[in-house]
């Protein structure tokens, strides 16, 4: 039996905590705020809840594993978990309306062609086929397995090279989410909007990322999306709920200021002004400098979040998707907002969170929604000394000129900038000479672990809750 300190109680070291514990491990979690769940947080008022980071569910296979190997009983017994149905609605500037249905590659091709014209469903699917191939090759060792001491195989991504006739042989090699778009989706400007819609819910650059992110579309369409009832952060009160039941021990409003060495290894840390030994130490942190004398393989900082949070008069009106996009304007003027000339980007990709769940409203006769946008990292966007206000503002006459005009049912609304949110935290991907992978969870220091969704494999729920399962299966049983 070991000693075990995890530094953070985000989903990540929830679920490594529950594994641990589970593995017969006496586990101490420290978290410098006084609650739980990490990015997974909640904002209340006035009888309204909402979730203040993610909001769906994808790979719920993850979080299925974590509850069957912690107590042996599924997920849904924990927590009311559905697919959402429809997975997505989408409003283009041209006036087009695409409802796309869950976990249906092919319904997805139907509702392509009928928003797109004849065809537009089969280029969209040849697309998602290639992205399987990416899947079947990069799900061990990017999602299930610890990063490669030799990571230069993933450096090449393994996105098919499609069939080329004619000229289009001498062209170069498809690299990008954008080369994807233009050459096999044919610069279709609906489906080149979906593709960037994907990418920057994910805070990446079409441009710059590998062509095997169109692992992500192929992923929610073939796994599909799923709600939590409660919100996410049920989620997050699941978790630690079986980490009580385990035995763990939690120290809220505890910062670690240090970790201790001794030997040449971790041996404990020093949180609240008090050293707590250990045999090995986890850190969810990411930034480990000043804690180990050393900080932790950083990738490059993604582009910031803003939220709208909206207190709704009215009924939810029936058969609304739980997830509406209402697309830029102008898809290539969005990047330029986000990269070459950084501001608040106009017209931009908004995403819009609209959840059937009555326990998040004081009573029927009143609606919680998200407004959520992709913006520029908060350094550069805190040079420019935004008004915050008057951009909630534009966003709301956007979604009116879309046809989803919500401005006079507003009761209250509430703003979450992108220094109160932080950045995206992308998966790893394949490619790009390894840009798009994440740094390991292996440390430098024997005895310290790095997990969550800063390190190997990546941002995302399924992707923090696979950080903590290969770790803890790494360490095993005591």
């Amino acid at each position: 039996m070991a000693q075990i300190v995890i530094i953070g109680a985000g989903m990540s070291g929830l679920a490594a905590a529950s594994r641990l514990a589970t593995l017969g491990h006496r586990v101490t979690v420290c978290e410098a705020s006084g609650t739980y769940g990490g990015q997974v947080g909640r904002y209340e008022r006035d009888g309204f809840a909402f979730d203040t980071g993610p909001t769906l569910l994808t790979l719920p296979a993850v979080y299925r594993d974590l509850a069957l190997k912690t107590g042996r009983e599924p997920l849904e017994e924990l927590v009311g978990l559905g697919p959402v149905e429809p997975e997505s609605r989408h409003l283009f500037p041209d006036g087009t309306d695409l409802v796309l249905p869950n976990a249906s590659r092919g319904g997805v091709g139907q509702a392509l062609d009928a928003a797109f014209g004849a065809g537009s469903g089969e280029r969209w699917g040849e697309v998602t086929n290639r992205a399987r191939a990416v899947w079947e090759a990069t799900r061990r060792p990017l999602l299930e397995e610890p990063l490669p001491e030799d990571p230069e195989p993933l450096f090449r991504d393994p996105y098919p090279a499609p069939p080329r006739r004619g000229l289009a042989r001498l062209s170069r090699r498809t690299r990008t989410l954008a080369d994807v778009a233009e050459r096999e989706l044919g610069g279709h400007p609906g489906l080149t909007a979906l593709l960037q819609e994907h990418a920057l819910r994910f805070g990446l650059d079409p441009r710059e990322a590998p062509a095997g992110a169109t692992v992500l579309p192929y992923m929610e369409q073939s796994f599909g999306v799923w709600y939590v009832q409660g919100g996410m952060r049920a989620l997050a009160d699941a978790v630690h709920r079986r980490c009580g039941q385990r035995g763990v021990e939690f120290r809220f409003d505890t910062p670690v200021t240090e970790v201790l060495t001794e030997g040449g290894r971790a041996c404990g840390v020093v949180a609240g002004g008090e050293r707590l030994p250990a045999d090995l130490v986890l850190s969810c942190t990411q930034d480990l400098a000043g804690l180990a004398g050393h900080a932790a393989a950083a990738r490059e900082p993604a582009w910031g979040r803003f939220s709208v949070l909206l207190a709704l008069r009215g009924t939810r009106p029936a058969g609304t998707p739980v997830r509406t996009v209402v697309h830029a304007h102008d898809n290539a003027r969005e990047l330029d907002a986000l990269t070459d000339h950084p501001d608040l980007p106009r017209h931009p990709t908004v995403q819009i969170h609209r959840p059937d769940d009555p326990s998040l409203v004081p009573d029927s006769g009143h609606e919680a929604v998200t407004l959520t946008v992709t913006v520029p990292t908060w350094d550069e966007l805190a040079e420019l000394a935004p008004d915050f206000d008057a951009y909630a503002d534009h966003l709301l006459d956007h979604l009116a000129g879309a046809g989803l005009d919500l401005r006079e049912r507003i009761a209250w609304r509430e703003l979450l900038t992108p220094d109160v949110l932080g950045p995206h935290t992308p998966p790893s991907l394949a490619g790009a000479g390894g840009r798009f992978l994440a740094p390991p969870g292996r440390s430098p220091l024997p005895g310290l672990h790095l997990i969550g969704a800063t390190v190997h494999p990546g941002g995302g729920l399924a992707r923090a809750g696979m950080s903590a399962s290969i770790t803890a299966t790494g360490i095993g049983p005591a």
